[in-house]
């Protein structure tokens, strides 16, 4: 207390000052709008300037939950899109032209590993059997296909990865009907697959869509794949063996959707009946 007294003696002149100047100063705003304006102004400058700061800050502590609330949107939007017929949703960029008969259902998941340096790879999601994650279930990001559920624990999933020289996918052109083996000879780079089994009378052009083909219980129709990167014809001369540069870049995955179709064992069970 006593150090406080001793500097407000020593320094009376100058605190009576300051004293005087802010009271000068409150009667000068108070008296003049122009002055009170643009003491306003400045003010909310400087509070705004304040609340901003503190917004980005909150912000970014809040990115996690924010994801998790996109992601959880995409699902339903994801689901309504692999779902519907309407033509409406026919047209965004990730459908076109297709429709899909079954029912899907989408959760959200994350790559808490990726290998994709080696012949056989796979990557591991932080869902599994406790979030209802089972075998067979397709993995994409919104880019394009990822692999396919093979494995399941109680809280994780092991992804097959397209760059897995047993994955084998249904795949098609999108500019067409024409029908094939989706595969990697586990020789390329991680950027780039096989379409086996395309008919030499198919319309195939470099720079062409790959997509999904839809003829099995796991992916529907229509989620792309890559583009046609260059094509050659086997050597029957009956078929295409195409190049096609993917979409993902299957080296930077982070967050992704498993895709469920809910009408798979009743497909599975027509087409091979217990009694054969």
């Amino acid at each position: 207390m006593q150090q406080i007294l001793n500097f407000v003696i020593r320094n009376k002149t100058f605190l009576l000052f300051l004293l005087l100047f802010v009271i000068s100063l409150g009667l000068t705003i108070q008296s003049h709008s122009y002055h009170k304006s643009k003491f306003i102004n400045s003010a909310n400058f400087l509070t705004g300037g304040i609340y901003e700061s503190a917004s980005s800050v909150s912000d970014y502590f809040d990115l996690n939950d924010q994801n998790e609330i996109l992601l959880q949107e995409n699902n339903r939007l994801r689901s309504q899109i692999f779902n519907s017929s309407d033509s409406i949703l026919k047209t965004t960029a990730y459908i076109d032209s297709v429709s899909f008969n079954g029912r899907y259902r989408v959760q959200s998941a994350k790559i808490i590993n990726n290998n994709y340096s080696s012949s056989k790879n796979y990557l591991t999601i932080n869902k599994g059997e406790k979030d209802a994650i089972k075998e067979d279930f397709g993995v994409i990001t919104s880019k394009g296909i990822v692999g396919i559920i093979d494995n399941t624990s109680n809280g994780y999933a092991r992804v097959l990865s397209i760059l897995n020289i047993k994955s084998r996918i249904n795949a098609q052109l999108k500019a067409s009907n024409h029908i094939g083996s989706l595969k990697w000879d586990g020789k390329s780079s991680a950027t780039t697959v096989q379409l086996a089994d395309i008919s030499k009378f198919a319309p195939v052009k470099k720079g062409d869509s790959i997509m999904t083909g839809g003829q099995s219980t796991i992916f529907p129709k229509g989620i792309p794949i890559g583009t046609i990167e260059s094509y050659t014809l086997d050597s029957s001369g009956d078929t295409y063996t195409i190049q096609v540069k993917l979409f993902n870049d299957m080296t930077n995955i982070s967050h992704v959707y498993v895709i469920e179709n809910l009408d798979s064992e009743e497909i599975k069970l027509l087409e091979n009946p217990i009694d054969e």
